[in-house]
């Protein structure tokens, strides 16, 4: 079932990435240019096809797309002096730069270079791919919440704890003898009698209507007995129970332990969760918590990818699930996920849900202003525009494209990085897996 759950993942993620190639290819053929290339992974090609005038293909290494629009780079303006920066090999890289993207231009294609649109048809044609992970991200997260729901938890006994837990045993788990450790005792629920299926109906003759309701009528009667009002085969029954006092952790407004515990009333007894189907403004609510944190994840990501390195994959250390995974590492998460001893509404939530935040995650990182990202065709493209706006304010000539060729050792040297980064992750995703166990 594991294996099911990775394929799945992984042709759930080549499905993200062509869509978000398709998000960039449909409006650049709307507004004419000619679109050469249309393929899914990178290295050699396992499967291409001819159709029209683009060939549309599979390469072997699902980790993103392309498509291959003529004209991307603008020529160089005759006569143009070259700067200090783009001497020597980087103005060789840039004029061999040049050259390869205007060898795709024939006297057919004058008209139709990506250079020579318009800048808004060019935020459109850039902002496309991103744009296509929003949306993608938005019908995931509304399958997940409101045509799934999120777990809630009903009056229905899910479960009995068995022992009394402590702080050598927090999760109340018997030795394989079937016994309680030394220390402690079965639970109140346990010696009540009380069964996984009950449903509470009330606590001291108070009816409840949810488990927080229970919980509330409990906690603060450690030591004293109470009765339970339960229903089991559609009989009701009313049973004595003797609460258990534990020391539960005091937590913070942000849900983090102060240290501090304090006594509190124990049945021993588990709620069952149902999915909840939630309105469809969850949806947008959802998303903008999740952008919140992936930005700041982003703006972390330098750290997280140190500690990745220097605690984890040299100093052993454990990884951390917040830490950053590449697309080996959510693959597997998909295979864990599948496997689970869940419903399948739960794993269909939780594995959807990792496809949602991973798309809404492309959006956000493909924004980013450099190059080879999308983010910096569209930051040079509304450079552009700026430019053109302020010339024909004061009556000057127009400037003409923003000459993004120059930008290439940059965009040369953040792909080194991102393939680098990309190798460290998916290196420790294989040696160190993350795991939902």
């Amino acid at each position: 079932m594991e294996i099911v759950g990775i394929v799945a993942f992984v042709l759930l993620i080549a499905a993200s990435i062509a869509l978000h190639e398709l998000g960039h290819m449909i409006p650049a053929k709307r507004f004419g240019v000619r679109v050469t290339e249309y393929m899914i992974g990178f290295g050699p090609t396992l499967w291409s096809r001819v159709k029209g005038e683009t060939r549309y293909g599979v390469k072997a290494i699902p980790l993103g797309g392309y498509i291959r629009m003529i004209g991307m780079l603008p020529p160089a303006k005759p006569g143009e002096a070259p700067r200090t920066m783009s001497t020597g090999r980087f103005a060789q890289l840039i004029d061999d730069a040049r050259k390869q993207s205007m060898s795709e231009v024939g006297p057919q294609d004058a008209n139709r270079v990506f250079y020579k649109l318009s800048v808004p048809k060019r935020l459109v044609i850039m902002a496309g791919g991103p744009v296509m992970n929003l949306v993608l991200a938005f019908v995931l997260f509304a399958i997940v919440l409101v045509g799934i729901g999120l777990p809630e938890p009903t009056i229905k006994v899910g479960a009995v704890v068995p022992c009394v837990p402590t702080a050598a045993q927090p999760t109340g788990q018997p030795l394989p003898s079937g016994e309680c450790p030394t220390g402690t005792q079965a639970t109140p629920a346990v010696l009540a009698g009380l069964q996984a299926g009950d449903s509470v109906v009330a606590v001291d003759g108070t009816p409840v209507q949810a488990w927080n309701g229970i919980t509330e009528l409990v906690t603060g009667r450690a030591g004293e007995t109470v009765t339970i009002t339960v229903e089991r085969d559609g009989v009701r029954q009313e049973i004595p129970v003797k609460v258990a006092e534990v020391e539960r952790p005091v937590v913070d407004e942000a849900g983090e332990p102060t240290g501090e515990v304090v006594p509190s009333g124990f049945l021993g007894v588990r709620p069952e969760f149902a999915y909840v189907p939630q309105p469809w403004s969850s949806v947008p609510a959802t998303m903008w918590d999740l952008t919140v944190a992936s930005v700041k994840a982003l703006i972390s990501l330098p750290v997280r990818l140190y500690e990745l390195v220097v605690d984890t994959l040299i100093g052993g250390g454990e990884r951390d699930i917040n830490g950053p995974v590449s697309v080996v590492g959510v693959s597997r998460l998909g295979g864990e996920i599948a496997a689970m001893d869940e419903p399948v509404n739960a794993k269909l939530a939780t594995f959807l849900g990792l496809a949602a935040s991973l798309n809404l995650f492309l959006f956000l990182f493909n924004l980013l202003p450099v190059l080879p990202l999308d983010g910096g065709h569209i930051a040079g493209a509304l450079v552009e525009g700026g430019r053109r706006q302020v010339a024909r304010l004061f009556g000057r000539p127009d400037p003409g494209p923003v000459d993004v060729a120059r930008l290439l050792p940059v965009a040369y040297v953040v792909a080194g990085i991102l393939i680098a980064m990309g190798v460290i992750v998916i290196w420790a995703d294989i040696v160190k897996p993350i795991s939902l166990g």
